[in-house]
């Protein structure tokens, strides 16, 4: 479940490329992928004391929230966090600004729902970066607490994939392109406005977002967290699709989540196999 399930982030080069697609995208409008992963949705959540903002998982490119959150939702539920997940933009393809603002819209009606001041946004892949945008241009900036963007595309990524699918079938991939107008608007200064604190996890095996390090992002210590899983745990050997579900991710999330400011650099996670 690699490059051809994903077909990650940035498919469809090829008109095959563009069928060997269409399982997700065509289910993406189905009834079904409409079920939240199991732990998130439940409108009477109310924030407890311990985790006073509710945590919105914002899927990545071509996938659903069932599946993308299917490890990290019931986790972070059972820990006592009120979860929220939403599909959005087609299957994440329709252009950035414009899943930004159904996150915008979704993010209003959770704090509406639960009383709560501010949100915590997890984002993968897509669902991190496009989270800045909802940050930076659309009033997200006082409403977010913490942003942790896993394997995030915040400087795009190199992999030609990604400018060939956005012209055919998903502009946001031509969006998330190394050097694309929308990431040169989003990384312009401050690349993390005041407000939010930012936590960005990569993996050297990042075989969509190329190189790994364009998930980072700049700004002071005690604002941003760079995190390389592979730094506190060598053995990790995560790549992009699966990476919501690595527990050693789970674990850098909570780690960002239950503290004031980002994660912490320090912090040693108990490392799988």
């Amino acid at each position: 479940m690699r490059l051809r399930t994903r077909l990650q982030l940035l498919t469809a080069a090829t008109a095959a490329a563009c069928l060997g697609l269409m399982g997700l995208t065509t289910t993406a409008h189905a009834d079904v992928t409409d079920i939240p992963p199991a732990g998130a949705n439940d409108w009477s959540c109310k924030p407890s004391s311990a985790h006073p903002e509710p945590v919105i998982l914002v899927n990545g490119t071509f996938k659903t929230m069932a599946e993308n959150w299917a490890t990290l939702s019931p986790k972070l539920a059972d820990d006592g966090y009120c979860v929220f997940a939403f599909n959005y933009g087609h299957a994440a393809t329709d252009p950035i600004p414009d899943s930004a603002a159904e996150l915008r819209d979704f993010v209003n009606a959770v704090l509406g729902s639960t009383g709560a001041k501010k949100v915590d946004l997890v984002g993968h892949s897509q669902g991190g970066m496009m989270s800045r945008y909802y940050i930076k241009f659309l009033g997200g900036t006082t409403k977010v607490d913490d942003l942790v963007g896993i394997v995030p595309s915040n400087h795009g990524t190199s992999n030609p994939l990604a400018l060939a699918a956005g012209a055919t079938v998903c502009p946001s991939c031509a969006d998330q392109t190394t050097g694309s107008d929308l990431l040169k608007k989003l990384n312009a200064d401050p690349e993390t406005p005041t407000g939010p604190e930012y936590t960005q996890l990569a993996t050297k095996y990042d075989e969509v977002v190329v190189p790994y390090t364009s998930s980072f992002l700049s700004g002071p210590a005690d604002h941003v967290s760079n995190v390389l899983l592979q730094d506190k745990c060598p053995l990790d050997t995560t790549e992009h699709d699966q990476a919501t579900k690595d527990p050693v991710v789970a674990q850098w999330v909570e780690n960002a989540l239950g503290r004031k400011g980002p994660a912490d650099p320090r912090f040693q996670p108990h490392c799988v196999g």
